[in-house]
């Protein structure tokens, strides 16, 4: 079997598929060399269908996710003094976390496909992995980030997630990378140039025309550039500057719409009554959604709220799926007895979640469906908000605060995950982020106006038009899940162990 450090490093090459590098050319031979390695492995116990499948993925995996989710040490270095020794512990548990899913992946195709021929193992191997991308997206509250399928965001081959959804996209690399794997040492070289052409074909047809000028309403997206470090230090200074974005020159149009990221408001809601009026006027009559953190007796929310042009709050919603660890801890009171905290979360064991995703209306705008931050990787939980809505929402509104990510790659991936919601969902994305990347998205997932990171500005931007609602938005991760059972099913009841 090919040495662990061998499996690490093409884990690695995989990851720089992922955003900002963009190189899904190198995820998919990467992907297809850790294959061949393992198919043409011995059949003892060292090869890959036999005693260490389980290895195989764990380095794997490890060497992926070391380098796709490297960005997790910047929360720790906000406050360096307290958080910063556990920087590499966390990215350590991290990488080992995403690898154990990868390992019980592989351990799945190796108990599928015992003595099965070339192709089905490479099949299986594919089902084995997608079923683990699966599992880590649902499991123990579920982490959908840097899946496979996500190197294609930004590419025409996104468009598929419309149909199928993101774990599809996944399916689609994974066997691609099988065929490769599966084409290197046979007699047919040539064969392997069917993958491109089928990619080169596909391509064109699927890519999505340059965005019409949008002639929606006009959106104002503010983003104060508020360090994370300085955020809570300086409330007043970042307040003001809010305001005076909001407003704009005296020059600029008069927005329908203004809106400020995750948290943006320095103080919490129940103390923040008579500054309501003066963030309304700052909007100059249009209504205005912020985030904001909001306290109910003991309880403690991220939430966001929509003000009328009176300064009258209309709307109120509560974050409902949290950051582990982050905005809060498991076992939070026995833990917070040690001083140990989430990480955004400001009293006790940190926030409670809210009753879950739900379209809110603003006034003189409609209906939108609000995520904060996390909330907007999760693709299932984006449709089933908009299955509930009474009617079909405008747009996606998604507030964040990714100065938490660092100015690397974590705002990028978050803000390829957001395109994705919106092919999915066949819905325009209002995206405003603290620090960046705020931008405008359309139906089809391109940014049609962005700030990027680290700038001070209101994005002034069109709303684009709604596309009719998706085939995802009927069937959702059913095709993709039920194929993935497939690949393993298949190879475990034609295997000579079940044949008898």
């Amino acid at each position: 079997m090919a040495r662990p450090a061998a499996l690490i490093a093409l884990g690695a090459l995989m990851a720089l598929g992922q955003a900002p590098w963009g190189l899904w050319p190198l995820t998919l031979v990467a992907l297809a060399l850790a294959f061949w390695l393992g198919e043409a492995a011995p059949s003892g116990r060292r090869g890959l269908f036999r005693g260490r499948g389980f290895g195989w993925g764990l380095a794997l995996g490890f060497g992926y996710f070391a380098v796709a989710m490297h960005w997790i040490v910047h929360p720790f270095l906000v406050e360096p003094e307290i958080y910063g020794w556990i920087a590499p512990f966390g990215l350590f548990f991290m990488a080992l976390g995403g690898a154990l899913f990868w390992a019980v992946g592989i351990w799945a195709a190796r108990l599928a496909a015992p003595g099965a021929g070339r192709w089905t193992r490479l099949g299986a191997l594919a089902g084995g992995l997608a079923l683990a991308e699966l599992a880590r997206s649902f499991l123990f509250t579920g982490l959908p980030w840097a899946l496979l399928g996500h190197i294609w965001a930004g590419t025409p081959l996104a468009q598929i997630a419309a149909v199928v959804g993101p774990h599809a996209l996944t399916l689609l690399t994974l066997g691609l990378a099988a065929l490769l794997a599966g084409l290197l040492p046979g007699r047919r070289p040539w064969l392997a140039a069917l993958p491109a052409l089928a990619l080169g074909i596909a391509w064109p047809i699927l890519d999505p025309r340059n965005p019409a000028p949008a002639d929606g309403p006009l959106i104002r997206i503010v983003q104060p550039n508020a360090p994370q470090a300085e955020k809570w230090r300086q409330p007043e200074v970042f307040y003001r500057r809010l305001l005076a974005l909001s407003a704009g020159g005296a020059d600029s149009p008069s927005p329908a719409l203004v809106v400020w990221p995750e948290t943006a408001m320095p103080w919490w809601l129940e103390d923040s009554a008579n500054l309501l009026p003066e963030m309304a006027e700052a909007a100059r009559g249009a209504p205005l959604v912020t985030g904001i953190l909001h306290a109910d007796g003991r309880r403690f929310y991220n939430s966001l709220i929509a003000l009328t042009p009176a300064g009258e709050v209309t709307s109120l919603y509560d974050k409902a799926h949290l950051v582990p660890f982050g905005e809060y801890m498991p076992f939070g009171e026995l833990l917070g007895r040690f001083g140990l905290h989430g990480l955004a979360a400001g009293e006790g064991g940190g926030f409670s979640a809210g009753p879950g995703a739900r379209a809110i209306t603003l006034p003189a705008f409609g209906e939108v469906l609000p995520l904060i931050c996390y909330e907007g990787i999760f693709a299932e939980e984006v449709r089933a908000g908009i299955r509930a809505a009474p009617e079909r929402p405008r747009a996606l509104l998604l507030v964040t605060n990714d100065a938490w990510f660092g100015p690397g790659a974590g705002p990028k991936q978050h803000l390829a995950q957001a395109r994705l919601r919106a092919i999915e969902t066949g819905l325009p994305m209002i995206r405003a982020a603290n620090t960046g990347i705020s931008a405008m998205i359309d139906a089809r997932g391109r940014v049609t106006a962005s700030l990027p990171l680290g700038v001070t500005g209101a994005l002034d931007a069109a709303l684009p038009e709604a596309r009719p609602s998706t085939i995802y938005m009927a069937l959702g991760d059913f095709p993709a899940g039920a194929l993935t059972l497939l690949l393993l099913v298949i190879p475990a009841l034609t295997s000579r162990r079940f044949r008898g």
